[in-house]
């Protein structure tokens, strides 16, 4: 298992795309490649954007199924940072 602390590189507002697009790239797929979980660690980030959520895991239900949530946890996440996952993964279903 692999644990992500996003606080370091977003701060207390994740917002940066480009950020998440890294993270996503370099960190979550090479781990879920090696068959390993992800632990996303939201300790101490105060707020997402919409935007962040979306760069950083639908390009991963895009191309592993819906299914690939149940390797990825998210800790530590606020009631807004809850809602703001479930409005993307929700959207992803649909789609």
């Amino acid at each position: 298992m692999i644990t992500i602390k996003l606080f370091g590189q977003t701060g207390s507002f994740a917002e940066n795309k480009d950020i998440a697009r890294d993270l996503r790239i370099k960190e979550i797929i090479p781990a879920l490649d090696k068959g390993e979980d992800i632990v996303l660690d939201f300790t101490n980030v105060e707020a997402a954007t919409q935007s962040f959520i979306h760069a950083l895991i639908s390009d991963l239900i895009r191309k592993y199924g819906y299914e690939i949530l149940d390797k990825i946890s998210f800790k530590n996440c606020n009631e807004t940072i809850q809602k703001i996952i479930m409005i993307v993964t929700d959207y992803m279903q649909e789609s």
